[in-house]
């Protein structure tokens, strides 16, 4: 029996993609089975392939956002090069691009003109701060944003401020924009119009900050820096256990205050206490409540704490490092991990998120810079005789 067709098999998406973002948003898509053809420069290709090492010489982040695609080297600075971009845009449906400020329209490959050229194709641009407005032609990198949109200013401790640990920018734009080419893939199906998707890293981030703007819009102050302690419930964080680990435990709601002071801290009269008789009261004197929870802590190891909170249903945890969570029980149960190969070797590498009934998961390889190109070119015609001489040229 054959394998059932993926849900965008038959979609071709080519992209002008390098760093993260752009690279993230056409994974996804790869995954759900469309043909990616990944655009890299001669030579070295995009530069995310050099950020590290450390995958049996290859980037930690190149393999993990590049699976499942095909590598075209084109000089798109050569008209040659264009002309066989060009080329492939006539049969595909997608255009990915997160190249730099104006580097599309100098191109000739701004919005406006695909329109006219390709009116069924479907243009995603991804910037740093939008195409228009006053910073349009500013350069962006995630920190960048982090620290534009308040996120830095929110992470870390009372002393000092901290980066989120994640290319979160790069991948909530990444996110955005896969969501919207699907978005439009399915208005195109259903209405004929090809609508074009831009998403910006600040614009993407900015909205993931909407708690944040509401409470210091409106609260008239921003919510501090607590480490791993909650700016708006408590309590909520981490607390040292007798045997020096970590666990962390948050209180969601009054049944739980209640089940919490009564079976584990042994002191049931807690909920009475006008200073802890609310959510806000709680936060309000957040510090007292710690110092309880802290001293409770101290008396048990880590394993006993959180048994008892799991029996009591109170959701807990403890606080892993990377190395505990690739050794995660739960994504070795669930069979999550699965062997992708890269050149010259094999990876594990997590199946996605979003499992869809009867449909297997597409795993390819993650390729080598430009290995597909001479296949991609034969498909639209090129004789090998010819690809040999653009290589020689540094077209392709």
């Amino acid at each position: 029996m054959s394998a059932p067709k993926l849900p965008l098999d038959g979609i071709t998406v080519v992209s002008l993609e390098q760093a993260v973002a752009a690279p993230y948003a056409t994974r996804q898509l790869a995954d759900l089975g469309a043909r990616v053809i990944k655009v890299e420069r001669p030579g070295d290709g995009d530069f995310a392939r050099r950020y590290d090492t450390t995958v049996h010489g290859h980037s930690s982040y190149f393999v993990w956002l590049n699976r499942s695609k095909e590598s075209l080297t084109l000089n798109l600075k050569d008209p040659r090069g264009l002309e066989i971009l060009h080329r492939l845009l006539d049969g595909a449906d997608v255009l990915v691009q997160n190249l730099a400020p104006g580097a599309a329209d100098r191109l000739g490959l701004g919005t406006d003109a695909l329109a006219e050229r390709y009116p069924r194709l479907i243009p995603c641009t991804i910037s740093g701060y939008g195409t228009d407005g006053p910073w349009a032609d500013r350069k962006s990198y995630d920190l960048l944003v982090q620290c534009q949109t308040g996120l830095v200013s929110l992470t870390g401790t009372p002393e000092e401020s901290a980066r989120v640990g994640i290319s979160v920018a790069d991948i909530a734009a990444g996110m955005y924009a896969y969501t919207g080419v699907l978005t439009a893939l399915y208005t195109r199906a259903t209405t004929g119009k090809a609508h074009a998707v831009e998403v910006s890293l600040f614009e993407a981030l900015a909205e993931w900050m909407g708690q944040p703007a509401n409470y210091t819009r409106y609260g008239g102050f921003q919510p501090p820096r607590l480490g791993t302690q909650h700016a708006t419930i408590a309590p909520y964080g981490t607390f040292t256990a007798a045997d020096g680990r970590d666990v962390l435990f948050s209180i969601q709601n009054e049944r739980e205050w209640a089940v919490l002071c009564a079976e584990f801290l042994g002191d049931p009269a807690l909920t009475e206490d006008p200073r802890f008789a609310t959510g806000s009261d709680r936060v309000a004197h957040r510090d007292e409540i710690n110092a309880v929870v802290a001293a409770r802590c101290a008396r048990s190891g880590a394993e006993e704490i959180l048994k008892d909170l799991e029996d009591l249903g109170i959701a807990c945890a403890g606080v892993n490092d990377v190395a505990a969570f690739l050794d995660h029980p739960v994504l070795a149960a669930r069979g999550r991990w699965h062997e992708v190969g890269v050149p010259g070797a094999t990876v594990q590498a997590l199946l996605p998120p979003a499992d869809l009934a009867g449909l297997p998961a597409r795993m390819d390889p993650v390729p080598a810079v430009g290995e597909h190109t001479e296949a991609i070119l034969s498909g639209l015609g090129l004789p090998h005789d010819t690809v040999e001489a653009l290589r020689a040229d540094g077209v392709v």
